[in-house]
């Protein structure tokens, strides 16, 4: 029997931590985020961007060359590479501290050779969030899951799929069970997100209607890559994204009837800089 822990604040200081003087762009870690098809290359720019502001020290968009321009033009911090380039995938996927798979990746026959050569090569030593359509792809194949440190995060018709527990069927019992199974901390996004690790259970205690728009989950992924690229406490570091994530939606739509995803990352250096670690 699991007790259901609430988040708070505290999850921030816990893991945002004072940059020490003596420190380089490696030191906060490299993320690859793989995604961004023909159509969807809006889903990869958010989530590189996310990271980006995270503070993650390198980060590289894998994607269709379709949105080189688009991700250079809007953010210059990060690097950009073919998904469909065997060799540059190899290297930058291998170099990584964190891979997100699945914004705006798709679900076509090359989306599927993407996933595939990623799960190649992903290593234990390495943390794999596998988001959006990524999900999909593994919940459809019943593809065989790398042994990595595994974060999925699924809305609850992609844990539905994924799970096969219908959403009405979502009870936590329920989950822990697949949890078990995926061997993988999963991120359920809802109304009030919960987040289920090897031995804990945690709700999202914040969050607001306000965030109900495209691209809000590319965002989180971005965050999660970030956060636990450069914070040593894996699940820590994915239970202050979630909780960021939503705890500046919430200031935000103070003053505001729609929340942006664009905004919440644009506001992450200052919500990280007031609340970092106490010293």
């Amino acid at each position: 029997m699991f007790l259901m822990q609430i988040l708070t604040d505290t999850i921030l200081n816990q893991t945002i931590r004072v940059r020490p003087a003596e420190s380089h762009k490696g030191t906060y870690g490299r993320v690859c985020l793989v995604g961004g098809n023909d159509h969807y290359g809006g889903a990869i720019i958010m989530a590189t961007e996310a990271s980006v502001y995270s503070g993650a020290g390198l980060n590289t968009a894998l994607t269709d060359p379709i949105n080189f321009t688009s991700l250079h033009a809007r953010l210059p911090e990060a690097m950009v590479a073919d998904f469909s380039n065997q060799a540059d995938l190899t290297s930058l996927v291998t170099a990584a501290n964190t891979i997100v798979i699945g914004p705006g990746l798709g679900t076509t026959d090359q989306s599927r050779q993407v996933l595939d050569a990623v799960f190649k090569l992903v290593t234990p030593a390495q943390t794999l969030i596998i988001d959006g359509s990524a999900i999909d792809l593994v919940a459809q194949n019943q593809l065989t899951l790398p042994v990595a440190h595994l974060v999925f995060t699924p809305h609850q018709m992609e844990w539905q799929r994924l799970s096969g527990i219908k959403i009405a069927d979502q009870t936590d019992d329920a989950n822990r069970v697949i949890r078990d199974q995926l061997n993988g901390t999963v991120v359920l996004k809802a109304h009030r997100t919960k987040i289920y690790t090897a031995s804990e259970i945690y709700l999202n205690s914040v969050g607001t209607p306000a965030q109900a728009t495209g691209g809000m989950g590319d965002t989180l992924a971005g965050m999660v890559g970030g956060f636990t690229a450069q914070f040593a406490d894996q699940d820590q570091a994915v239970l202050a994204a979630v909780y960021a994530h939503s705890r500046i939606a919430d200031e935000l739509a103070e003053q505001q009837y729609v929340v942006l995803p664009t905004q919440i990352m644009h506001e992450l250096p200052r919500f990280m800089k007031r609340h970092q670690a106490l010293e």
